[in-house]
């Protein structure tokens, strides 16, 4: 398989490194040519610039034998930028992944929600995902290519996640009543990314979460009791100055159901809730010998 990446982040990164065994060329991009040098240096990946606008000549060459590709760059305003830019230079691939975010489901006063769900998105950013998604999929019909929409729940793995937090002094139990949300490890969804690779299934749009939606305060409790601290006060969401990302998250409250990842593609999470995850993480060191945190914790984008 040759893969071609847009937008080489933390998901990607790990999709990428449990992908490469599949793989006879990957190439991916970034937004600077600096961080395009450094991939290219520490991690041995074809990495070339692009800021959404602008075609290049590069990419073009590249995406003429890619058969498969990763999207993880999030819409501008009006347009999905990689097909708005690179559109007619995918007529070599195959297979999409299109990361996408829970968030698209809206607010339903922590009732269960899955793929069969309306959305209901209420946030102009929610509104351009979805705007993305169907994009996608109206490419995935025209080309005759498979597009899977992977709707992420909050990301936490490695330097992202509550131990890490606890460590550097910035984890707090920020309650709001009955307020939960789902997570994801990482590495489980570089196993979904390659569930959904190596399938035959139709385009899809897939619930990419675990099995226990939580209240974001439990998800510290356990954090520190794995690492032996004292466990953080409890902080009243409406005593705090939240950024309005932050305050975004916490306006939407559901359960979202993961079931079709199992039924549909034999997908059995190596980390099916926060506990499993956690316990993982610490035993890889995390929390702990000054591990540093990207302060993702009580927000769903990296949810504990």
């Amino acid at each position: 398989m040759n893969l071609f990446v847009f937008g080489f982040g933390y998901t990607s990164e790990a999709c990428v490194r449990r992908l490469r065994p599949m793989l006879e060329r990957c190439a991916v991009t970034t937004r600077s040519a600096e961080k395009a040098a450094r991939i290219e240096s520490d991690q041995g990946l074809e990495a070339l610039v692009f800021d959404g606008r602008a075609r290049n000549a590069a990419i073009v060459e590249r995406l003429a034998t890619s058969d498969a590709l990763i999207v993880s760059v999030p819409p501008d305003a009006d347009r999905d930028p990689v097909l708005a830019v690179h559109g007619g230079d995918l007529k070599a691939v195959r297979k999409v992944l299109y990361f996408s975010t829970i968030g698209v489901y809206g607010d339903f006063g922590g009732s269960w929600v899955d793929e069969a769900t309306e959305p209901k998105a209420a946030s102009d950013r929610a509104r351009r995902r979805l705007a993305a998604e169907s994009a996608w999929l109206d490419f995935g019909r025209a080309q005759g290519a498979e597009v899977h929409i992977l709707r992420l729940a909050g990301i936490y793995g490695p330097g992202r996640n509550a131990l890490c937090d606890l460590a550097n002094g910035t984890a707090r139990r920020l309650h709001k009543k009955d307020q939960v949300f789902n997570r994801i490890h990482v590495d489980d969804i570089a196993l979904l990314a390659e569930a959904a690779l190596r399938s035959d299934v139709a385009s899809s749009v897939w619930n990419v979460t675990d099995d226990e939606p939580a209240p974001p305060q439990d998800v510290v409790a356990h954090a520190a009791e794995l690492l032996g601290v004292a466990v953080p006060p409890l902080v009243e969401f409406e005593s705090v100055e939240l950024s309005e990302m932050a305050k975004a998250f916490y306006s939407e409250n559901k359960r979202v159901a993961n079931r079709a990842i199992s039924d549909r593609l034999g997908v059995t999470l190596r980390y099916p809730t926060y506990r499993e995850g956690l316990a993982g993480l610490l035993a890889a060191g995390e929390g702990r010998n000054g591990s540093a945190s990207r302060r993702q914790k009580d927000r769903p984008k990296a949810a504990g």
